[in-house]
This record gives structure tokens, sequence and C-alpha cells, in this order.
């Protein structure tokens, strides 16, 4: 099913008619191509869901490729990253172009989809924009934490179900809900891993996100129970290269006061009202994507 969205994005770059730009294109590491399976699987692979697909997907790739600039990754899926290779600018430049291609696709569908996709892309900015602010200094606001995943993570997903929902005349509320809290729940986990997963896995250092400024859910809950003393010391640490005793004290402490079960509880909460939107609508490979991200241990 997945590879008719790969010919189609395959045509899509071919289209430019910019050999280097499908030099490129072709460096990108794939994933799992979530938000399009996502979209086939709710309103099956028509023509329409396939360009549909086609058009999330190279908005992800481009969003993909201003974020790991913004957070000078130098890999990608274990693999180096294209600012790593070639540079920021070729990274900026490629990640535009994917933009505007996916945009001016985005012009031949139904105006409503059209319009809950480029609504989401906006929301995609922000969040990001918000994610650069707030790692500028320690942020022990949920509330903030979580507006800011929903616009940087949830809002394309969100948008992937809805707008799928939407193709083939399905409740788009319930898939919409689906959506968002799969998307949730995803960087949730995400935020998990990088305290839980080895550098070999993450293709980064452990704890890298704290290092990086960004205060995830993790700690967070973390500082909400510390004591005054331990706060300041937690404080001290943000944006900081850890050394092996302080990534140590920070790992003891939150595994003393169960706050990765606790983050674990809250993504679980989300998945499983996901799980039992799409039992209500009898889908199962949804309920199965949902399922698949939360059963692993951490």
């Amino acid at each position: 099913m997945i590879e008719a969205v790969e010919r189609r994005l395959e045509q899509y770059i071919c289209s430019l008619e910019q050999p280097f730009v499908a030099e490129l294109y072709r460096k990108l590491p794939h994933g799992k191509r979530l938000r399009a399976k996502l979209i086939l699987y709710i309103a099956g692979e028509t023509n329409e869901a396939v360009k549909l697909a086609s058009i999330v997907e190279l908005i992800h790739a481009a969003s993909l490729l201003h974020d790991d600039v913004i957070d000078d990754a130098m890999l990608r899926r274990s693999k180096p990253s294209i600012n790593a290779v070639y540079g920021n600018k070729i990274s900026i430049m490629l990640g535009d172009i994917l933009y505007s291609k996916g945009f001016s696709e985005l012009t031949m569908l139904d105006s409503k989809i059209a319009q809950i996709v480029s609504n989401a892309v906006t929301k995609l900015s922000i969040g990001e924009l918000h994610d650069v602010e707030m790692s500028k200094e320690f942020n022990c606001d949920k509330d903030k934490y979580l507006d800011m995943i929903y616009g940087k993570t949830a809002s394309l997903i969100e948008a992937s179900a809805w707008s799928a929902a939407l193709l083939c005349g399905k409740s788009a509320q319930n898939y919409r809900l689906y959506g968002r809290n799969l998307g949730l729940a995803f960087q949730m986990i995400d935020d998990l891993l990088d305290i839980t997963s080895s550098s070999e896995v993450l293709g980064k250092p452990a704890l890298h996100d704290f290092s990086e400024g960004k205060t995830t859910l993790l700690y967070i809950y973390l500082y909400n129970v510390l004591d005054s003393e331990k706060k300041i010391k937690l404080k001290s640490l943000h944006k900081k290269t850890l050394l092996d005793s302080e990534a140590g004290w920070i790992l003891e402490e939150m595994e003393k006061n169960g706050i990765l079960s606790k983050c674990y509880m809250d993504a679980k909460l989300l998945i499983d009202e996901a799980v039992s939107l799409m039992s209500y609508e009898n889908e199962p490979k949804l309920v199965a994507i949902a399922k698949e991200m939360i059963d692993r241990n951490f």
C-alpha cells in the first residue's frame, strides 16, 4: 500500500527537473511513514488518498530538515543528516523546496482538506518556535509543554487522520481526536526514549534533550517532586553537557520518584482513548498502530 505513496513522491520530485534536489531527496531516510499509513488506512488506497498522503509526507520531510538545523543534529535515524553532510544552507533550502512543492500540490485537493493541512503546518511552525524559545530557560509549566508538542508533533498527525476521514466521509471528529492523541503520545514516548535508550539506539547521547535545553515532561515532573536544594541542582544542569555523575544523579532521582512510569501512564491514557475510538469505528489497523506505540518496555 505504501509503495503507491513512494512512487507519487518520486514523481513529485522528478517533476521539479532538478537533479541535485532529486539526489538530496533520495538521501533522506523514509522512516515509518506513519502519517501516510494513517491516511491510507482511513481513506483507502484511492488516488486522492495517495495524493494527500504524499503531500503530508513531503511536508513532514521538510519539517525534519529544518528541525535538524535548529537542533544541530548530525544524525537522522542513525544516518548522517543532510545538514551534517551538505551544511545548514542546503538543508534549509531543500526543506523550503519540499514545503513549496507540498503546498503547490495541496492546492489541487478539496479546499477544506487543504485548509486543515495548511493550518496544521502553521501550528507545526509555531510549535517549533515555542520549542526554541522554551529551550532558553528551564520550563516547569506542563501546559506550555503540552501546547508546544501539540503544535510541533501532534498537529500534523491530527490533520492527517482528520482530513483522511473527510476524504472518505467517515466521522471526522473521532479520527481527529485519535490523531491528536496519537501525536501527543508519540512525542511523550520519544521524550521517554531520550532517557531510556542507549546512545547507539538513539543515534545521539542519552539525556541529549536536556543538554540541548529541552525541558520535557519528565523533567517537569521531576522538578515538582524535588526539595528546594535538589530543584536548584536540577536547574543548574539545564543546557549543560552532563558529566556521567550528573546524568547518573538525574536518572537515579527519576527512578526513585517513579517519573518514567508517571510519564508513560500519561501517554498510555491518550493511547487508551485512541484505541477506544478506533475500536468503536472498527479500525483494527489504527488500533494496532496505537498499541504498537505504547506496548514496549522502558
